[in-house]
């Protein structure tokens, strides 16, 4: 059964045909299956959710309403059925909880990888590979041009500068995967973190995800202070396009900030082009759909490869 039997694309997103359920819907549906807690992937109250414990208890944090729904809590690699389809969860390696998608279904194994990265994150659960005849999965920086640098080379530049430093992080995932390196590789450096990220960052700690010694944001201690290192979502971020006080960094996997800033920290909870090319190779996938992203660059790279390939979403 090829991809166009088993999912198709509607306006609320990707949809399983005999299952009747939907992967990371962009609107409110009856079932959904969820892979990670960001806002683009998870919509608050659907009627049943299934998802990891780690993916429900971010996304409890960022929407109240989300009690609404009723979750389906699975553990990685504990299979489940949905109308015939038989699914489980592998860790994808993004943030806390994040999932690729395994569904079984006449013999064939599709797999959907959300949102994912490769690189070591002590701060989530690390990536594992699973074969499959039928790849969906994320391109956002599937571009030969990005290759990623390693975040502990990243990080440890921040040991060049003594002034007080803000860091425009997201708020879920990058802000914890910060302040985690932060505590390994600048020890000397005191962490603030914005209060709209501390919760998050005590959800990753009852997960037992230690991210090291920060303390809640204090304005007036942050501005005595020298060496220290202020972490606030990218709204926040932006008010201190004019201050010359501090040294002004964004955190992003991207070449250039969206935000005004003095550099970037080139931190990425993305794969990038070697890193899907290693999917491709190591799934030994029959054929890649590609969403989430442009996927030319991989079209045009795999179209003598052997493997089918083209773009769903």
């Amino acid at each position: 059964m090829g991809v166009n039997n088993f999912i198709s694309l509607s306006k609320a997103g990707l949809y399983c045909i005999p299952g009747d359920f939907y992967l990371d819907p962009k609107r409110i549906v009856q079932t959904a299956v969820i892979s990670h807690a960001h806002g683009d992937h998870a919509v608050p109250n659907n009627v049943n959710v299934y998802c990891t414990k780690g993916t429900r208890e971010l996304m409890a944090m960022r929407y109240n309403a989300s009690a609404r729904s009723v979750f389906h809590l699975k553990e990685y690699r504990e299979a489940f059925d949905i109308r015939g389809v038989k699914i489980s969860f592998y860790p994808a390696g993004h943030i806390l909880g994040s999932a690729q998608i395994l569904l079984e279904y006449n013999s064939e194994r599709y797999l959907y990888t959300g949102d994912f990265k490769l690189q070591d994150d002590n701060s989530c659960e690390a990536f594992e590979f699973v074969e499959c005849d039928h790849l969906i999965t994320e391109t956002t920086f599937a571009d030969p041009t990005y290759d990623h640098p390693e975040p502990i080379a990243e990080i440890l530049s921040l040991n060049e500068f003594d002034q007080n430093v803000v860091i425009g992080a997201y708020a879920v995932g990058k802000a914890q995967r910060i302040t985690k390196l932060l505590a390994d590789h600048c020890p000397d450096k005191m962490v603030f973190v914005h209060n709209g990220v501390a919760a998050f960052h005590r959800v990753y700690e009852e997960h037992s995800r230690s991210l090291g010694e920060w303390m809640p944001y204090r304005r007036q201690e942050f501005l005595d202070s020298r060496n220290a290192v202020y972490i606030l979502p990218p709204a926040h971020f932006a008010r201190y396009s004019r201050n010359k006080t501090v040294l002004k960094i964004f955190a992003t996997g991207w070449k250039r900030s969206y935000y005004s800033c003095d550099r970037i920290l080139r931190i990425s909870d993305h794969a990038d082009w070697n890193d899907v090319l290693t999917l491709v190779r190591k799934t030994k996938t029959k054929q890649v759909y590609t969403v989430h992203g442009d996927g030319s660059h991989l079209i045009h790279h795999l179209k003598d490869s052997g493997i089918g390939i083209r773009k769903l979403a």
